[in-house]
Protein backbone atom coordinates (compact mmCIF):
# COMPACT_ATOMS: atom_id res chain seq x y z
CA UNK A 1 0.00 0.00 0.00
CA UNK A 2 3.02 2.37 0.71
CA UNK A 3 3.22 2.84 -3.50
CA UNK A 4 -0.85 3.66 -3.40
CA UNK A 5 -0.57 6.19 -0.76
CA UNK A 6 1.72 9.00 -0.15
CA UNK A 7 1.19 11.43 2.19
CA UNK A 8 3.44 15.14 2.85
CA UNK A 9 3.17 17.63 5.12
CA UNK A 10 3.91 21.43 4.18
CA UNK A 11 4.53 24.33 6.61
CA UNK A 12 3.56 27.96 5.50
CA UNK A 13 3.98 30.93 6.91
CA UNK A 14 1.03 33.45 6.32
CA UNK A 15 1.95 36.52 8.50
CA UNK A 16 -0.18 38.65 10.16
CA UNK A 17 -2.45 39.70 7.29
CA UNK A 18 -5.46 37.98 5.98
CA UNK A 19 -4.19 35.45 2.93
CA UNK A 20 -4.53 33.71 0.09
CA UNK A 21 -1.58 31.59 -0.64
CA UNK A 22 -1.21 29.76 -4.37
CA UNK A 23 0.43 26.21 -3.04
CA UNK A 24 -0.29 24.85 -7.18
CA UNK A 25 3.16 24.34 -7.68
CA UNK A 26 3.92 22.34 -4.10
CA UNK A 27 0.32 20.08 -5.23
CA UNK A 28 2.70 19.67 -8.73
CA UNK A 29 5.95 19.24 -7.37
CA UNK A 30 4.43 16.56 -4.78
CA UNK A 31 2.87 14.71 -7.59
CA UNK A 32 5.88 14.34 -9.30
CA UNK A 33 7.26 12.74 -7.27
CA UNK A 34 4.35 10.38 -5.56
CA UNK A 35 2.24 9.97 -8.42
CA UNK A 36 5.30 9.00 -10.86
CA UNK A 37 3.06 9.16 -13.78
CA UNK A 38 0.10 7.34 -12.30
CA UNK A 39 -4.11 8.01 -12.22
CA UNK A 40 -5.46 8.93 -9.05
CA UNK A 41 -6.45 11.37 -6.41
CA UNK A 42 -4.75 14.08 -4.76
CA UNK A 43 -6.04 14.99 -1.24
CA UNK A 44 -5.22 18.45 0.33
CA UNK A 45 -5.97 19.00 3.60
CA UNK A 46 -5.56 21.77 6.20
CA UNK A 47 -5.75 20.39 9.71
CA UNK A 48 -6.67 23.74 11.32
CA UNK A 49 -10.12 25.47 13.09
CA UNK A 50 -9.42 28.42 11.17
CA UNK A 51 -8.33 28.12 7.81
CA UNK A 52 -9.59 26.48 4.52
CA UNK A 53 -8.61 25.49 0.33
CA UNK A 54 -10.13 27.20 -2.35
CA UNK A 55 -9.73 26.30 -5.80
CA UNK A 56 -10.19 29.12 -7.65
CA UNK A 57 -8.38 31.70 -10.40
CA UNK A 58 -5.85 33.51 -8.69
CA UNK A 59 -3.41 36.29 -9.88
CA UNK A 60 -6.12 38.40 -11.78
CA UNK A 61 -7.83 40.00 -8.53
CA UNK A 62 -10.43 36.29 -7.18
CA UNK A 63 -7.64 35.96 -4.73
CA UNK A 64 -8.60 39.14 -3.03
CA UNK A 65 -12.22 38.92 -4.07
CA UNK A 66 -12.52 36.18 -2.23
CA UNK A 67 -11.12 37.90 1.11
CA UNK A 68 -13.53 40.46 0.67
CA UNK A 69 -16.18 38.37 0.01
CA UNK A 70 -15.41 36.59 3.37
CA UNK A 71 -15.80 39.89 5.25
CA UNK A 72 -18.93 41.20 3.94
CA UNK A 73 -20.02 37.30 4.78
CA UNK A 74 -17.77 37.09 7.96
CA UNK A 75 -17.18 40.29 9.27
CA UNK A 76 -14.58 40.79 11.95
CA UNK A 77 -16.59 42.30 14.55
CA UNK A 78 -18.24 41.52 18.15
CA UNK A 79 -21.05 39.43 16.88
CA UNK A 80 -19.16 36.18 17.56
CA UNK A 81 -19.77 34.54 20.43
CA UNK A 82 -16.29 32.47 20.08
CA UNK A 83 -14.31 35.45 21.72
CA UNK A 84 -10.47 35.01 22.60
CA UNK A 85 -7.63 36.18 20.08
CA UNK A 86 -7.73 39.47 17.43
CA UNK A 87 -11.10 41.12 17.37
CA UNK A 88 -14.03 39.46 15.22
CA UNK A 89 -12.11 36.10 15.55
CA UNK A 90 -14.56 33.89 16.20
CA UNK A 91 -15.28 34.87 12.40
CA UNK A 92 -12.19 32.72 11.37
CA UNK A 93 -13.75 29.44 12.97
CA UNK A 94 -16.64 30.03 10.63
CA UNK A 95 -14.56 29.83 7.78
CA UNK A 96 -14.26 25.86 7.47
CA UNK A 97 -17.86 25.61 6.92
CA UNK A 98 -17.70 28.34 4.15
CA UNK A 99 -13.94 27.54 2.59
CA UNK A 100 -13.73 23.65 3.48
CA UNK A 101 -10.78 22.33 5.17
CA UNK A 102 -9.75 20.21 2.34
CA UNK A 103 -10.16 19.28 -1.63
CA UNK A 104 -10.02 16.15 -3.71
CA UNK A 105 -8.73 16.43 -7.11
CA UNK A 106 -7.95 14.40 -9.96
CA UNK A 107 -4.41 13.23 -11.05
CA UNK A 108 -4.22 12.01 -14.65
CA UNK A 109 -0.90 10.47 -15.73
CA UNK A 110 0.80 11.87 -12.83
CA UNK A 111 -0.71 15.37 -13.53
CA UNK A 112 -3.34 17.40 -11.52
CA UNK A 113 -6.21 17.94 -13.45
CA UNK A 114 -7.21 22.00 -13.25
CA UNK A 115 -8.86 23.74 -15.54
CA UNK A 116 -7.27 26.76 -16.88
CA UNK A 117 -7.30 29.72 -14.36
CA UNK A 118 -7.70 27.13 -11.45
CA UNK A 119 -5.58 27.33 -8.95
CA UNK A 120 -5.39 25.33 -5.21
CA UNK A 121 -5.27 27.55 -2.73
CA UNK A 122 -4.77 27.89 1.00
CA UNK A 123 -7.07 30.35 2.80
CA UNK A 124 -6.20 32.26 6.19
CA UNK A 125 -8.09 34.73 7.53
CA UNK A 126 -6.66 34.38 11.15
CA UNK A 127 -4.39 37.00 11.74
CA UNK A 128 -2.97 34.94 15.15
CA UNK A 129 -1.36 31.78 13.66
CA UNK A 130 1.15 33.00 11.71
CA UNK A 131 2.34 29.06 10.28
CA UNK A 132 -0.03 26.66 9.15
CA UNK A 133 0.32 23.17 8.02
CA UNK A 134 -1.26 21.76 4.77
CA UNK A 135 -0.98 17.51 4.32
CA UNK A 136 -1.08 16.63 0.56
CA UNK A 137 -1.85 12.46 -0.14
CA UNK A 138 -2.07 10.81 -3.28
CA UNK A 139 -3.67 7.75 -3.51
CA UNK A 140 -3.21 6.24 -6.70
Amino acid sequence: MSDAFTTRVLTFTTGSAERVVDITGDCESFLREAAAGRDGLLNVFVPHATAGIAVIETGAGSDDDLLSALHTLLPADDRWQHRHGSPGHGRDHVLPAFVPPHATLPVIDGRLELGTWQSVCLVDTNVDNHSRQVQLSFLG
